[in-house]
């Protein structure tokens, strides 16, 4: 089959070393106290596979190129793919407003479309955090966001990082389908593509799983971590899957699979308009984010479990997919790390971010951004320190530094590093010219008071 995107054979990057891959990996791992991780790398012409490390650091159980990962946020990807599926079949409308689709939501939001769901682009709140959603059903937790007064945006008009509009995106497949989630994933996504299926849940598992892993600060050893995502959020978060199934993945997202019609990848891959996705991405489609390095465009998902870090990256021009999943939270700096490896032994820049350039000129002072901002049930507090610099408290944790530049974009200094990292920006409203928003690591706060 051909594909009109591909590179030149000359053009495409060579293989990585296996080996100097592999010792990187395996250094990297004891570096970042990362029991194990997987790393696999199509070049467009050939697929490079490696791990390193265990699965569960009690069992010592070896991590294999089979072994499935608590994905996180990457699942979405694959609800995103079910649904796109469906409306490719006919059986909906991606400008269909959701509430036709499942009339026992609330009313006051006529206008939330499945477009909007998959793009984060819906002006929903994140949704209640995953400890007090257990033992909710998806009608109870959905009627606690899809409401008029808990909108950060008109819908279409804004990005919002949104954990509740995929909790939506799993109805809909539910009721046009006649199946679980689990189910209509697994026969529209997985089984087509040779994934074997693996979520948080399983009774019995079909293939090895990792654990992911926290470091006890008072003994400093890696331990186990448990998974509390609630099962209504499953549609969210709740698929496992190795490094080698997200780079099958990738590559059908990119138009390299028959088993997913290159008409569906392509309107995967198409940025949504308001998606603006901050400190996440540079852009959004309908359940892929694009990230931009060296004037490329590639398009993937980052995840984050308890204890597990996962990442999705695919370059449609010249076929390179790069997965990476690890099983601790420092996994997500050794993903940053060996991404830095692949550039120096293959050529193959892979961004880790949204962006490569992400200083936007000196900083300026900008006094009105003090307030409480709220994203349903989590509150952002700007405050201005004694020298008028302003500091971001979220939920009431410890304030933050923050600096802020002319384009209302603002950086977070890490306390422990002081390294500036991207944060988001403020929004003002076109009207009245006043600071009414805040976008901080893709999830959009709407302001509630004055500082």
């Amino acid at each position: 089959m051909p594909y009109s995107t591909a590179a030149p054979a000359t053009d495409r990057p060579s293989a990585p070393s296996h080996h100097e891959l592999r010792s990187h990996l395996d250094s990297l791992a004891r570096i970042h106290r990362v029991p194990g991780a997987q790393l696999a790398v199509h070049t467009g012409t050939h697929l490079v596979s490696l791990h390193t490390g265990t699965a569960d650091a009690l069992t010592n159980t070896a991590f294999t190129a089979r072994t499935a990962v608590p994905l996180g946020s990457v699942t979405k990807v694959a609800t995103a793919t079910a649904v796109l599926l469906l409306a490719d079949d006919g059986d909906i409308d991606l400008d269909e407003p959701v509430s036709d689709l499942l009339p026992d939501l609330p009313g006051g939001l006529p206008d939330v479309t499945v477009r909007h769901l998959l793009s984060h682009t819906a002006g929903l709140p994140t949704g209640p955090d995953s400890d007090s959603a257990v033992g909710s059903t998806a009608s109870r937790y959905l009627s606690t966001v899809w409401t008029a007064r808990n909108t950060l945006f008109a819908p279409g008009t804004g990005f919002s990082y949104s954990n509740a509009g995929y909790v939506a995106a799993g109805r809909i497949l539910s009721e046009v389908t006649g199946m679980t989630w689990q189910e209509a994933v697994t026969a529209l996504v997985l089984e087509p593509l040779g994934i074997v299926p693996a979520f948080l849940g399983d009774a019995v598992p079909a293939r090895p799983l990792a654990s992911g892993h926290a470091l006890n600060t008072a003994t400093g050893l890696v331990r186990p971590a448990h998974q509390n995502l609630a099962p209504v959020e499953a549609p969210a978060g709740a698929l496992l899957a190795s490094a080698e199934d997200l780079v099958t993945l990738g590559r059908a997202l990119i138009g390299r699979s028959s088993a997913l019609p290159a008409a569906v990848a392509d309107r995967m891959r198409r940025p949504e308009p308001a998606a603006d996705a901050g400190a996440l991405a540079a852009s959004w489609g309908l359940g892929l984010a694009l990230f931009q390095q060296d004037g490329r465009a590639w398009w993937g998902h980052d995840g984050n479990a308890q204890g597990t870090s996962c990442h999705l990256r695919a370059d449609a021009e010249t076929g390179v997919v790069v997965a990476f999943t690890g099983n601790a939270g420092a996994a997500t700096a050794l993903w940053r790390d060996i991404a830095a490896e692949l550039t120096r032994l293959t050529g193959i820049r892979v961004p880790t971010g949204p962006s490569a350039d992400t200083r936007r000129g000196p900083a300026v002072t900008l006094t009105d951004c003090a307030g409480t901002y709220r994203n349903g049930g989590i509150e952002y507090t700007v405050k201005l320190d004694g020298e008028g610099k302003p500091t971001l408290s979220v939920d009431g944790d410890y304030p933050i530094p923050m600096v802020c530049y002319a384009d209302l974009s603002c950086d977070l200094v890490d306390p422990s590093t002081d390294r500036l990292e991207p944060g988001g920006r403020f929004h003002r409203d076109p009207v009245t010219g006043v600071i009414d928003r805040l976008q901080i690591s893709g999830r959009t706060a709407r302001r509630i008071g004055t500082g």
